[in-house]
């Protein structure tokens, strides 16, 4: 017979086998680029700044040190080759399914329900997006620390019975994985809950009737320190969130539909657990009809009463069924954040209860009916092999940003944000008018959302359309006048479009939106250097770089003005040479930087360097096959003949594409 170890290593091994196709994956244009890709702090790997930057920072709305570090150290490692970020996550989720199954062992003593438990949780498709999305690391890492923090309570509890120095020891283990899983997703804040909910059972801590007697108050005082993390994670995430502007408010969506959306998710979750079809990276916020809430209240109702009536016999289903409800309620909707009824990566954790009533369920029947141990267990094969092809299927979905939308699109109706996304990701192909079509039905969807006219003004602007584009950018403001990119991009539609002073006073309403958005002024800049304003157009530049003083591509823009401008008094090639030293120095490979570098150093005389610079700015952009060599190539044959590069930044006067 196979030992405890041995199983958990075979299902680490299974689960790793199981998700290795992930490692063929890209990253995707949905957080990925917030998380990784485009986050100069986490693509600088491990530095004593970026984790400095990962305590303090309330980035991406929300506070999780371990989970910045752990990019962090992927970048250090593997800089950004994604099927190694890709290998890491699915090692961590290996290493859960081995954790959880050593963690039931020790709760319940039953090998084989602990294996399947671990095993429905490990190769379950409704986790797919926790394990193949970058970005979700945070849900991987905080279920690591989760367990640990439980195998850890539980050493804690059974030492505490002889009254064991060691059990101290394992108290503060206990606190620190705790605090770790809390710094890695503040989804854990309902742990403390859960280790209650153990005390119940399988420990036997609190008896029956524990709230008619004293035996409960020592175990709530016993929980004191891990309530005190959990306001202090609930507190930090509020900060993050409403600094990001990511939570929903009442105005937007109503408390009353909140309410509502609730039962109908996590009945949702229950069917997509039994039946995981359709399954879609988001689900839109949808009208909820009458009899969709009435069957959700009755579904929920029916289980919780099955659970309290069984609490004698069958305490696992109260525990379980506990377990999967209080989980989810941080993630049930009544403090929204974003616009998804629902998501898959919410049932990374609570699954845990869930799978365990089911399976304990199945096992008390299969013995009551005394059915035969080779049927349970080839139903049990069946039941794996089904999630496993199920599971290896929904990872092809998660191989790049247009085939992840593109399922979404498909299984869901009315995907506004599902189009949005889409768009992005043919936009990032070179697909413009592909990009527009996915644009213009999330507008036909939802018209009302400014993002979405704001995405189609990029567009239209980018196809050399900036009258379209600027009907849109209009609109975006008239429906939410307080962002200020909206006036920016407006701003640049106007500009573009001879409207010289539309277009400044467009800026100057972003800058005092935002003061510390540097994108205003380096428009503003653009457009005085167009009038032949240099003097000026130079102060908004150092404006730009105060706002924003380790933006390369501003400091780029800037040492461009300063080294190339053939108004000799507009030049300044030792200031322009420090600023895109920096820049270089931040960027990291860009062969744009490395062209302005060259640029910079041509105009301080330095025509080693500059020709160094713009072949290396010639050769990174022809294997990225980006275009534009032309004039690399015509920069390069000027510094070797000793010649600086110069250019006018006097607006033209040809007439703008409508």
């Amino acid at each position: 017979m196979l030992r405890p170890r041995s199983i958990a290593l075979l299902l680490a091994l299974a689960t790793l086998v199981i998700y290795l196709p992930v490692t063929r994956n890209g990253f995707v244009n949905y957080d990925d680029d917030d998380y990784v890709t485009n986050n100069p702090m986490v693509k600088a790997g491990l530095t004593a700044e970026g984790i400095k930057w990962a305590f303090v920072t309330g980035h991406a709305s929300n506070w999780h040190p371990l989970t910045w570090i752990s990019h962090m150290t992927d970048c250090e490692l593997f800089n950004l080759n994604p099927a190694a970020h890709h290998f890491v996550s699915a090692l961590f989720h290996a290493a859960n399914a081995a954790l959880l199954f050593i963690l039931l062992v020790r709760l319940t003593v039953k090998i084989w329900p602990a294996a399947m438990v671990a095993a429905l949780f490990a190769w379950h498709p409704l986790h797919v997006e926790s394990v193949a999305w970058v970005a979700e690391r945070k849900d991987v890492l905080c279920a690591f620390f989760w367990l640990l923090t439980l195998l850890a309570y539980v050493k804690f509890c059974e030492l505490s019975k002889t009254q064991s120095p060691g059990s101290k020891v394992f108290y503060g283990a206990t606190l620190l994985a705790f605090a770790c899983a809390l710094m890695a997703k503040p989804m854990a804040v309902t742990l403390p809950f859960i280790l209650l909910l153990l005390d119940f059972w399988p420990l036997k801590r609190i008896p029956y009737s524990a709230l008619r007697t004293p035996h409960f108050f020592p175990l709530l005082v016993e929980k004191i320190p891990f309530l005190a993390l959990t306001i202090i994670s609930c507190a930090l995430t509020y900060w993050a969130q409403h600094g990001g502007n990511s939570v929903v408010s009442l105005g937007d969506i109503s408390l009353s539909f909140r309410l509502k959306n609730a039962p109908v998710a996590v009945a949702g979750y229950v069917c997509k657990l039994f039946w995981p079809a359709n399954l879609a990276v988001l689900y839109p916020l949808r009208h909820i009809a009458v009899m969709q809430l009435v069957v959700s209240l009755m579904l929920l109702l029916l289980i919780s009463f099955l659970a309290w009536r069984w609490r004698m016999t069958r305490p696992y289903f109260l525990m379980g069924w506990l377990w999967f409800l209080g989980t989810l309620v941080p993630v049930i909707g009544i403090v929204q954040v974003g616009a998804q009824s629902m998501a898959d990566r919410y049932t990374y954790i609570p699954s845990i209860g869930f799978f365990l009533v089911l399976v304990l369920l199945a096992a008390d029947v299969a013995e009551k009916i005394r059915m035969p141990r080779t049927i349970l267990a080839a139903l049990a094969v069946l039941i794996c092999a089904a999630c496993v092809f199920a599971t290896e299927r929904q990872i092809r979905f998660w191989q790049d940003g247009e085939t992840l939308f593109r399922r979404a699109v498909t299984v869901t109706a009315n995907n506004d944000v599902a189009h949005v996304n889409l768009g992005v990701a043919l936009d990032l192909q070179g697909q413009t008018e592909a990009a527009l079509d996915e644009y213009r039905a999330a507008e036909r969807i939802n018209p009302d959302r400014y993002q979405i006219h704001y995405n189609l003004g990029v567009m239209l602007d980018k196809a050399g359309h900036p009258q379209a584009a600027l009907d849109e950018y209009l609109e975006a403001i008239k429906l939410n006048p307080e962002v200020a990119a909206l006036h920016t991009a407006a701003g640049g539609a106007m500009a573009a479009l001879g409207n010289v002073a539309g277009a400044l006073k467009e800026f100057a309403g972003a800058e005092r939106l935002d003061p510390h958005d540097a994108s205003p002024h380096v428009q503003t800049a653009k457009v005085l250097f167009g009038q032949g304003r240099d003097a000026d157009g130079v102060e908004e530049l150092r404006a730009a770089l105060r706002a924003e003083p380790d933006n390369f591509q501003i400091l780029a823009i800037a040492a461009h003005y300063l080294a190339a401008n053939e108004n000799a008094a507009a030049r300044d090639g030792k200031n322009a040479l420090i600023l895109a030293l920096k820049a270089n120095g931040l960027s990291g490979q860009q062969p744009f930087v490395f062209d302005i570098l060259g640029m910079a150093f041509a105009a301080n005389g330095d025509f080693t360097n500059a020709v160094t610079c713009a072949q290396n700015a010639l050769d990174l952009a022809t294997a990225a096959q980006m275009k534009g060599t032309g004039q690399l190539q015509q920069r390069l044959d000027l510094y070797k003949k000793n010649q600086p590069w110069r250019e006018s930044f006097l607006a033209t006067n040809t007439p703008p594409k409508n």
